[in-house]
């Protein structure tokens, strides 16, 4: 436990018990509901509170009495959001101070900032802070957060930093060189805590293997992944690499952690206490089947700001509700796919997980550094290839992915230097860019 952990803990907590202490009560209450689940009665409590607020003080909400319960409302993705942004916005936000900015780098194409009031903003760190200490966190940690960090843009103030014990670990660039940095960045700086997108940590973790890195005094006691799925060979290497598993997380910046893994269930416990989870049809905004794959939609309950109901999030999963012996309710993902553009289908039409793709290029590492799998059509697939071409086998690579995608596939290899990482610091594996019928 290092002395800058324990100082920061204790300043948060004595300025917060001066103040009554509500962010520890606001944490503990977000863990409790998370692990415990809630009632039918707080769910309905919490939507009909959000319904009624939004026709009272929403212009875009307003214009519809009709709409009485959820399911009247219609499905919003981040460019209905975007194209209705004044009218969603509540009447008074222009008389709020103090308003806080959500923004997503627009990884996908599309830039998009929410604005949030200060309870908003408390709730968003608070959940953020319990589902770290839901798997062993502790406040105060050091922790870094690796990112595509540009300046001007997304980097945070040398004092912001230090009051919160935060490094910032660049990801722009994932060669050897850069990765050998971050390693000794982690030593020397004696990082407790990696808060990583899964395609960066596949790529410290290979990269420790290849390289045979003695992290054994490395301080690092947890490891926090966030953004696109992580494959089942990242999670068991980091496992044995660092003795401990990753944890698994689900979330955007728009609204914060959605779900969480907790302990090495490989299912992702969903954050009711802040949100009404729906897993909707594929083409349609009917429920889907209990096990069938759909659209991720949330509700919101406590942005009343820029109030965000039946938030469509981009992302595609599968979704379990049940009961436990109290009768209280409990929802898991137990499977997220990613990005809808991200969300391939195989020559019979048939969905295919992220993980095929990640799980591919594990099999050729070092010998190809990167590859994204692009669908033009029902069988036409583009494969972009950054490797060593004189060891690269193309019929083994082209058998590995047609495994996946069908032996039928039309899949063709095109060689490239680089395939760059996002501004958000993710790497895109897959792409679907077909603009037939099971494109979203």
């Amino acid at each position: 436990m290092q002395t800058g952990e324990v100082l920061r803990r204790q300043v948060f907590n004595l300025l917060d018990a001066a103040k009554g202490g509500r962010l520890k009560k606001l944490k503990e209450v977000n863990k409790h509901e998370i692990v415990e689940g809630v009632t039918e009665d707080y769910m309905e409590r919490r939507v009909q509170t959000l319904l009624s607020y939004v026709k009272q003080h929403s212009p875009y909400y307003k214009e519809h009495p009709e709409w009485t319960k959820l399911e009247d409302f219609p499905v919003m993705t981040k460019g209905d959001f975007i194209e209705h942004y004044d009218e969603v916005l509540v009447d008074c936000v222009r008389e709020q101070g103090n308003l806080y900015r959500l923004s997503t780098s627009g990884s996908t194409g599309t830039p998009f900032t929410v604005l949030c009031d200060g309870d908003k903003m408390s709730r968003v760190n608070m959940n953020f802070i319990s589902c770290m200490e839901l798997n062993g966190f502790r406040m105060g940690m050091k922790r870094g957060e690796f990112r595509a960090w540009i300046k001007g843009k997304n980097t945070i103030s040398k004092w912001k930093s230090f009051k919160n014990n935060l490094i910032m670990v660049d990801i722009s660039n994932m060669g050897d060189e850069s990765l050998d940095k971050i390693c000794r960045d982690i030593e020397k700086k004696k990082i407790q805590v990696l808060v990583t997108y899964s395609s960066a940590l596949t790529a410290l973790t290979q990269y420790i293997r290849k390289t045979g890195r003695d992290i054994s005094r490395w301080s690092v006691e947890m490891v926090f992944s966030m953004g696109e799925a992580l494959p089942q060979e990242t999670y068991d290497l980091t496992k044995e690499l660092f003795g401990f598993f990753p944890v698994r997380s689900y979330g955007n910046n728009e609204n914060g952690f959605i779900a969480i893994q907790l302990d090495e269930d490989p299912e992702y416990t969903v954050d009711l206490y802040n949100f009404y989870p729906e897993i909707l049809k594929l083409d349609s905004d009917e429920p889907a089947e209990p096990g069938e794959l759909g659209r991720i939609v949330v509700t919101d309950y406590y942005n009343k700001t820029f109030p965000m109901v039946r938030y469509d999030t981009g992302d595609t999963g599968k979704m379990r509700v049940y009961y436990d012996k109290n009768g209280r309710v409990h929802a898991k993902y137990t499977e997220i796919y990613g990005r809808r553009g991200s969300l391939m289908y195989n020559t019979k039409g048939e969905p295919l997980s992220i993980h095929v793709f990640m799980n591919t290029l594990l099999k050729f590492e070092g010998t190809v550094y990167q590859a994204k799998c692009i669908q033009w059509g029902e069988k036409d697939y583009e494969l972009l290839v950054n490797a060593d071409r004189s060891r690269l086998d193309e019929t083994e690579l082209l058998a590995a992915y047609r495994h996946y995608l069908g032996e039928d596939a039309e899949l063709r290899i095109t060689y490239v230097d680089q395939i760059p990482i996002q501004a958000s610091g993710k790497f895109m594996v897959c792409e679907n860019k077909w603009n037939g019928r099971k494109q979203a």
